[in-house]
């Protein structure tokens, strides 16, 4: 089985804030720094260093080296990313004092994919490989047809939620982990609209589980909330994960991270339970360290940090 993930590449621009900026306010921040981010690019170095052979797929800018090069410093494949003219995709990030984030997203050459560059990416790839996807890139509807028709399992991570999952056919999708937001978003459950940014009436999220296994009986489910754990469902099978106590410093790679060993997880054959273990312990990792993919451990470190050897 190969791995496939086909998402985008980004420059972060970190600002450490003692809060959110509010509307009309002018802020002072206590720290600046330019890092390489992006949820597909920190995707494929968490399932690289969760310790399986990754294919990165997406474009990057005139700017982009810098994520090629960090890609290859941490083993990831870079045959599939192409250099375009124009920026690359960017992020500004603000990051409070408890750790938590506030993303405002650019595009830039992640909303440039097409179709033959989809064939092209998708060519070597067949029946029970898997892609790993995100919604922060342009054709994800057609990506994700054109790898159900070679028979791809294919793994969705529907962030940021918004209009354009709307065009998707969801019942090809194999696998879902998504957050508690996403989740009551994608099932109706929030009382909100695609573009919201909180939840009015909060749904249990045994609730989001049943609605999504009603609606795609045929999908896997993994659902992270947070400092409150992570669940996984299967349709037979039901299984909870507490989340490991940690003071968090910056939790912007967090559900990457808990995604890339998930996912790393299940292909090295590990059980649903063992692997939502191994996912919550890396993810709890991350979030004591600044940064995004600086924050993302070694598979041998959240071995340690367990107790354990091999797994």
């Amino acid at each position: 089985m190969k791995v496939l993930c086909f998402g985008s590449m980004n420059i972060d621009y970190v600002y450490a804030v003692d809060h959110f900026v509010k509307a009309g306010e002018t802020e002072t921040s206590s720290g600046m720094s330019v890092n390489p981010g992006g949820k597909g690019l920190n995707q494929s170095i968490a399932l690289a260093r969760a310790g399986v052979e990754v294919c990165h797929a997406g474009m990057v800018g005139e700017e982009g080296r810098i994520l090629i090069d960090r890609c290859i410093e941490n083993g990831v494949n870079v045959d599939r990313v192409r250099m375009i003219q124009g920026r690359s995709g960017h992020t500004i990030i603000q990051v409070d004092q408890s750790g938590e984030n506030s993303i405002l997203l650019f595009g830039g050459a992640n909303r440039c994919m097409t179709a033959s560059f989809i064939d092209e990416v998708l060519a070597d790839f067949g029946r029970g490989d898997m892609i790993l996807l995100q919604n922060e890139i342009n054709l994800l509807d057609v990506i994700i047809d054109k790898a159900y028709d070679k028979g791809l399992q294919i793994v969705l991570n529907p962030s940021p939620y918004d209009d354009a999952l709307l065009t998707c056919d969801l019942s090809k999708v194999s696998f879902f982990l998504l957050n508690e937001i996403e989740g009551a978003q994608m099932t109706g459950r929030s009382q909100t609209d695609a573009h919201a940014t909180e939840i009015t009436v909060k749904p249990e999220p045994k609730e989001i589980l049943r609605e999504i296994r009603r609606k795609y009986p045929d999908a896997k489910t993994v659902l992270t909330l947070g400092a409150e754990g992570a669940y996984y469902d299967d349709s037979e099978d039901v299984y909870y994960q507490s989340a490991f106590p940690v003071k968090a410093v910056d939790t912007t790679a967090a559900g990457d991270t808990f995604t890339g060993y998930f996912i790393a997880s299940v292909m090295n054959g590990l059980s649903p339970e063992e692997s939502l273990r191994l996912a919550s312990k890396a993810a709890s990792i991350a979030v004591t360290g600044p940064g995004a993919l600086d924050s993302i451990p070694w598979r041998e470190e959240v071995l340690e940090s367990l107790g354990e050897v091999t797994l």
